[in-house]
């Protein structure tokens, strides 16, 4: 199986990635990820320039409005916002916003309890929510509750060593350090609108954007927080007592042809032949990608429309061991954000 035929697989029914195409791996880590990229579709709003959170309304309701003069806004899937003097909250789906539209969520989840009120842009900052809550956060969209989320945010701080408590900070705001390491090891490609993500070798997410602008604009709430998280949490303990010091992410040697092979790129025989050993090593690299990903147990899954805007389909992906959510256009992906269970 074909690392693109495997990517294929994680799509449900008769809906299509053709014209994307896998780049180069890169690990830092636990961290592995694949940038996509493909054919870019124009007028979508990009989250951080073109979205707002204006209001929080109260607790589990806010309100995101569409400040473009053109062009719809894809609102991301599990997007949130850290605050000062407002309460934290994410989001448990995704929707459309028309050019100048407000609207309000009724079923978000507060992250952290605070006060609630207006907001500045200076105040204000998104993440999307860690792998390991993205599950529970998408069944509980249309579900009312502001506390809904607290258990399971209480639990991913306790398997990190912290309180249990259901405040998300402690890992977003207080950890942030550690995890936007992986912003800068990571490098965004020219082009990319999407990427794999893998922790440990297995496959954790796919997210598809509309274009690299948008993107760009997730590329530092995906790396370091929906999937950062996860990766630190799998990385080996610190060393001991006079070891190397430990900055919270291991590294991976780039793991080039010439390197397994015993060689250096200076002992290759001339460019063409250090140019060969990297093709080699990318293909392998792929390879074992495609490997992953044909391991990846999604089963069935069962798609369902929520929400549509001219041409535009936005639908719930659900199965045992995959689910998000997805835009299209006909039989054509525009925007996905599908995890590992």
């Amino acid at each position: 199986m074909t690392p693109m035929t495997a990517l294929d697989t994680l799509v449900p029914g008769p809906l299509s990635l053709a014209g994307h195409r896998l780049g180069t791996p890169q690990q830092a880590g636990a961290l592995t990820m694949v940038p996509i990229s493909g054919p870019a579709r124009p007028g979508f709003v990009p989250p951080r320039t073109g979205l707002k959170l204006t209001r929080v309304v109260g607790y589990g309701q806010v309100e995101l409005a569409n400040r473009a003069d053109t062009g719809v806004a894809i609102v991301p899937l599990h997007i949130g916002y850290i605050q000062d003097r407002a309460q934290n909250h994410a989001l448990c789906r995704s929707a459309f916003l028309a050019a100048g539209q407000t609207v309000r969520f009724d079923d978000a989840c507060c992250v952290q309890q605070s006060q609630g009120g207006y907001l500045s842009e200076r105040d204000q900052w998104f993440f999307v929510l860690p792998l390991e809550l993205r599950a529970a956060a998408l069944d509980l969209r249309g579900v009312t509750g502001y506390s809904k989320l607290w258990g399971d945010i209480a639990a991913l701080n306790a398997r990190h060593g912290l309180p249990r408590r259901g405040h998300l900070e402690q890992i977003l705001s207080r950890r942030r350090a550690v995890l936007t390491q992986f912003q800068s090891r990571l490098e965004l490609q020219p082009g990319q609108l999407g990427a794999l993500f893998f922790v440990s070798g297995r496959f954790a997410g796919l997210e598809i954007a509309p274009d690299p602008r948008y993107f760009a604009e997730m590329w530092t709430a995906l790396v370091c927080f929906a999937y950062g998280v996860a990766a630190w949490h799998a990385e080996p303990a610190p060393p001991g007592p006079g070891s190397a010091p430990y900055d919270g992410i291991r590294h991976e040697e780039t793991r080039h042809e010439e390197t397994r092979h015993g060689g250096t790129p200076g002992e290759a025989d001339g460019l063409a032949a250090l140019r060969a050993a990297l093709d080699r090593d990318r293909s392998a690299r792929l390879t074992e990608i495609g490997d992953w990903l044909a391991d990846a147990p999604t089963g069935p899954v069962e798609l369902r429309e929520e929400e549509r805007y001219l041409d535009l389909r936005l639908s719930t992906v659900t199965g045992p061991r995959l689910a998000g959510q997805i835009v299209t256009d006909g039989d054509r992906t525009v925007y996905a954000s599908l995890f590992a269970r």
